[in-house]
């Protein structure tokens, strides 16, 4: 029984001994702060979070940050978190996208459009629509854009559009004059483009899908049509259902309006296009 009285004695050994001063929990407010400047700056790595913290005043060992966002379940590189292109287009309010839309009429006519959009407020405008997209037209197209931004007082720096052959390469020097600068996507990847052709996708459903066009003048009537349907009525889930020119009512909390509703529709293009409202 000698084993077992000395391996007693050296757990009580262990027991005993006099515990060495470890680190002090770090506050629960710079966690917090940490853990902040990281969620609002995901490429920041746990170096720049320690410089951050000391030109706050707050004293805090690199160590430390690093096992707080380790013990978040973050790598505290500074490549844990490079930037995405969603999250670039994300960042740039003042962006614009422009896209052709490739059609046929009734008539067998190839018909271009030519259209662009707003990240921000998701506006669109179409420049136009014709059947010979000569380097003359762009540019015309876009120097009428250039005048609409600055009456809109629009202060978008980027345009983002395709390879495709029909853009000049005088487009991109007249937009460098208006203080935009040309982003050119991937060959092949659409996705860089993900909110214009997102528009394209819907003008298609709603629209040239549902019409019979018959010539360039009825395209170019549908086409206004849908713009302002789009712009001042359509409800838009990234505008939390506000319209890129209309914002949201507020809610009724009259019981008695909820319990008798009048609501009237409109029609747009024979049908194609509903809007409903309140009636007067």
């Amino acid at each position: 029984m000698r084993w077992h009285r000395d391996l007693m004695k050296r757990r009580h050994a262990r027991t005993c001994r006099p515990k060495r001063p470890g680190r002090p929990p770090t506050v629960r407010s710079i966690r917090a702060l940490i853990l902040r400047l990281v969620r609002e700056n995901p490429d920041w790595g746990y170096r720049r979070v320690h410089g951050e913290l000391a030109t706050l005043g707050i004293k805090v060992a690199p160590s430390t940050v690093w096992e707080i966002l380790k013990q978040e379940g973050l790598d505290p590189a500074p490549q844990r978190a490079s930037t995405t292109w969603a999250d670039f287009l994300r960042s740039q309010a003042a962006l614009l996208a422009c896209d052709f839309i490739e059609i046929f009429t009734l008539s067998g006519q190839r018909q271009y459009i030519l259209a662009v959009i707003e990240h921000a407020g998701r506006r669109i405008r179409v420049l136009g629509t014709t059947a010979h997209p000569t380097a003359g037209w762009v540019i015309q197209a876009i120097r009428n854009l250039v005048m609409d931004l600055e009456d809109a007082n629009c202060r978008a720096r980027l345009l983002i559009r395709d390879r495709d052959g029909k853009f000049p390469a005088l487009m991109d020097e007249i937009l460098a004059d208006a203080g935009l600068q040309t982003v050119l996507t991937g060959v092949r990847m659409p996705r860089m483009n993900s909110i214009m052709e997102r528009w394209v996708q819907s003008c298609r459903q709603e629209l040239l899908d549902r019409c019979l066009l018959w010539n360039e003048r009825h395209l170019r009537h549908a086409l206004r049509e849908y713009e302002l349907f789009y712009n001042r009525h359509r409800a838009h889930q990234t505008l939390a259902q506000a319209a890129p020119l209309r914002t949201v009512p507020d809610p009724i909390t009259d019981p008695e309006r909820i319990t008798d509703l009048n609501i009237r529709r409109r029609d747009r293009l024979g049908g194609v296009l509903h809007e409903y409202s309140h009636a007067a």
